[in-house]
């Protein structure tokens, strides 16, 4: 319940239009329970019975009419409300991932956020349409059943009460209990073929070039047959809780037959009042089971979105730097704890407006100082300056507006040209990127295409080449007004005459900015004021 809690504290913006949506469903719901009273009291009525109120043709035209409206109104204001209230979660959901995973998420995390963001976000639509709405019916209905059905008999009542209880109250509790541990081994199933199937998806070449077809097949129809057990467990809840709503209407209808020969012709109006009361709460049975997979959906959205980051920022955040020279000093670091530090005691500067390489082979800890300068993981020894400013004391987000990055895997979306360059500054205009590009040396690529800046790139950039995907991205990092760029291996996976040409870019691109440049190798083409070498978990200068 807490976590469904806070789930809808969380759409309190959405409130008016929630309540809006309430008010109508509730509305529609005691004008059907009035239409069946009336077209009850009308059969009486025919049939001779004194004392009761007359309904007109009149009053049932009205009443009809007025309950197809309202039902009408009753999808449009709910459904409404609750697609609004999910596309906020979605937004809230994706900037608190943002937060805790700017480090990325690894392939096995992405499968799993994937079936966060969609399937259990999905699943939180039954929290409002239904639970919440048919709830709100029950509590409104059942005293309307006690009070008319007890002017005529207490023990009908009481029986009627008993039976009404059961459908909405108790059973939807019970099904909701073995609901939710269902629903968290459903979501885990989901996840689990999520990821299976990214997995075979994203590697189908290798996949196919090791003739590994039939093995890959065979994971991602057991993920498959898990997901369809645990859905065949909650289907059958679901039935369950079905047969249970309707063996309790049944019950209630059988009770005021047999009560008939005491209560007389209002025997009718009493059955037609119970049906449509039974009805109104029809599905909050079911609702139990599926507030036990929503309750399990909305642990996982906000164990994920509300997890505690790896690095917090600050409660008081220091005033950002004035100045933007980058200095590790005294740096221990280690990933792991039961693994060899990969810093031990390091010091290294980047003055600020040098361009300085930093070298070593693989497993040195070359990215590892990208991640430290960009706040994504802390030392546990020593201090990263900017500026002079420790970026412990810094905001995240206000760090990285001060420092431009791009790696060997910079990922370019499938959009447009422009919405890629975009992403480094919402606000340029086409002037500016048309500059940025000029700047990588792949504006007369881009001119020379139809659509030019609206050219789509293709999922991953596959359009382009890989040298003209590197100085797309490079152009992107150059758009960025960062005062200091880090380069991680940037030239990883193009040739060497490719290679050549992009590193002569940069030195005229990154002209006037402060440039760390991360490498296994120099080319002899680059243009640097020093140049750092790792060496047993230390940086060694090697020129300069």
């Amino acid at each position: 319940m807490s976590a469904l809690l806070r789930i809808g504290a969380l759409w309190r913006g959405r409130w008016p239009s929630l309540t809006l949506g309430a008010a109508v469903a509730l509305a529609s719901a005691l004008v059907t329970v009035a239409l069946m009273a009336a077209a009850g009291n009308r059969v009486a009525t025919a049939v001779g019975a004194a004392g009761l109120a007359m309904a007109g043709g009149v009053m049932l035209r009205l009443l009809g009419a007025g309950r197809v409206v309202l039902r009408y109104l009753e999808r449009l204001f709910t459904h409404d409300a609750t697609f609004r209230a999910l596309g906020d979660l979605r937004v809230w959901f994706f900037r608190g991932l943002a937060v805790r995973a700017a480090g990325g998420l690894g392939f096995r995390r992405a499968g799993d956020m994937l079936a966060r963001l969609v399937n259990d976000i999905e699943a939180l639509d039954a929290l409002y349409l239904r639970i919440f709405i048919p709830l709100l019916g029950a509590l409104v209905l059942l005293p309307l059943l006690v009070i008319v059905i007890g002017r005529r008999s207490l023990v009908l009542a009481a029986i009627e009460a008993g039976f009404f209880l059961s459908a909405a109250l108790l059973l939807p509790w019970w099904t909701a209990r073995g609901a939710l541990r269902g629903g968290v081994r459903q979501a885990e199933a989901m996840a689990g073929l999520r990821v299976a199937a990214l997995d075979a998806l994203s590697g189908i070449r290798e996949v196919r070039a090791f003739g590994a077809e039939g093995r890959m097949l065979a994971l991602v129809q057991a993920r498959q047959a898990r997901l369809f057990a645990a859905q065949h467990a909650q289907a059958l809840r679901l039935a369950y809780a079905g047969a249970g709503a309707f063996l309790a209407a049944a019950a209630a209808l059988f009770a005021v037959l047999l009560a008939t020969p005491l209560l007389g012709v209002a025997s009718v109006l009493i059955l037609f009042l119970t049906m449509a009361a039974f009805e109104a709460i029809a599905g909050l049975p079911r609702a139990g089971a599926l507030a036990g997979h929503a309750a399990a959906a909305a642990a996982r959205v906000l164990g994920a979105a509300e997890a505690v980051p790896a690095l917090a920022d600050p409660i008081s955040p220091a005033a950002p730097p004035r100045g933007h020279a980058l200095r590790f000093e005294a740096i221990t670091f280690g990933w792991q704890p039961d693994r060899p530090a990969v810093f031990e005691g390091l010091t290294l500067d980047v003055p600020e407006g040098a361009h300085v390489a930093v070298l070593g082979p693989s497993g040195a800890g070359k990215s590892t100082l990208a991640a430290l300068a960009l706040k994504v993981a802390a030392p546990q020894a020593g201090r990263v300056l900017l500026g002079g400013v420790d970026i412990a004391t810094l905001a995240a987000g206000e760090l990285r507006q001060r420092i431009g990055w791009l790696g060997q895997t910079t990922h370019l979306f499938d959009d447009t040209i422009r919405a890629n360059l975009l992403l480094a500054r919402p606000a340029a205009d086409e002037a500016a990127l048309w500059a940025a590009l000029d700047a990588a040396r792949i504006a007369e690529t881009v001119r020379a295409l139809p659509d030019r800046l609206d050219t789509w790139v293709g999922e991953g950039g596959t359009r382009f080449s890989g040298g003209q995907g590197r100085r797309l991205a490079l152009a992107r990092a150059l758009l960025s007004p960062a005062p200091l760029l880090i380069l991680d291996e940037p030239c990883a996976g193009l040739d060497a005459a490719t290679e050549r040409a992009f590193l002569a870019t940069l030195n005229d691109a990154a002209a006037g900015r402060s440039v760390l440049l991360i490498t296994h190798r120099l080319t002899g083409v680059e243009r640097l004021d020093r140049i750092w070498r790792l060496s047993g978990g230390k940086a060694v200068a090697a020129a300069g």
